[in-house]
């Protein structure tokens, strides 16, 4: 079980910060961000864009998820005498690991609900993804305030997961343990800034966007070549 939970963990990971990767592609522009879109939802292949092909990926990660979280969940306190427990077995012993473990527990509690309402709206919305589209969720919905907190708990989730694995699977040596764990935390801190920063500078133009666009919201972002060819000129 402890080695399902890591590799659902793996791959959890793996996808969040590719998914933080074609994400940020609005940073490049409406058209990047829409040709992202439909590679996602196959026009590149099929020569129309199919939206279901979204949402069976978010089904997938929906399975992996809630994997993810039974297994994890054995490990957590069960009760309030437990949670006070460790509590003072955390203060006592002023462990950097251990209380980067608890942080793993309030942020994948957090994520049970931020995360689960973002893949529910993605899987029965499909269509809704695009420059405005999305821009218009983030800003005329109000998800952006759901959307801050989800940027801060996964990616502390995601990047103190990481240094985990690596420290629970990764064969150390004895001599060496101590000065490789220094230089992994260096490596997790440096990888949760990155995605950290990356993510709100993503949002905060997917804001910008769909502040501007909120007096027409609704409407579908035409690129630039496609309108011009629709009016002729």
């Amino acid at each position: 079980m402890d080695l399902l939970q890591s590799l659902t963990g793996l791959l959890l990971v793996m996808f969040i910060w590719g998914h933080m990767f074609f994400e940020s592609s609005i940073l490049l522009g409406k058209d990047a961000m829409l040709w992202v879109t439909r590679m996602f939802e196959g026009e590149h292949i099929f020569g129309k864009p199919y939206p279901l092909l979204v949402s069976a990926v978010v089904a997938v990660i929906f399975v992996l998820i809630a994997l993810h979280a039974i297994l994890a969940l054995r490990k957590f306190p069960a009760n309030y005498r437990q949670y006070h427990s460790f509590h003072r077995h955390m203060g006592a012993m002023r462990h950097t690991d251990t209380t980067l473990w608890y942080v793993q527990v309030i942020t994948g509690f957090a994520m049970f609900f931020l995360a689960g309402t973002h893949l529910f709206v993605v899987l029965v919305q499909p269509d809704n993804i695009g420059p405005y589209a999305s821009s218009d969720r983030v800003w005329t919905g109000r998800f952006w305030i759901l959307y801050a907190l989800l940027l801060v708990s996964v990616h502390l989730h995601a990047g103190i997961g990481i240094y985990r694995l690596a420290m629970k699977w990764w064969p150390l040596k004895a001599e060496t343990a101590p000065r490789v764990r220094e230089r992994l935390k260096v490596a997790m801190w440096c990888v949760i800034g990155f995605f950290l920063i990356l993510g709100s500078a993503s949002l905060l133009t997917y804001m910008k966007i769909g502040y501007d666009h909120a007096d027409r919201a609704g409407e579908r972002y035409v690129p630039a070549a496609a309108s011009a060819i629709e009016t002729g000129k």
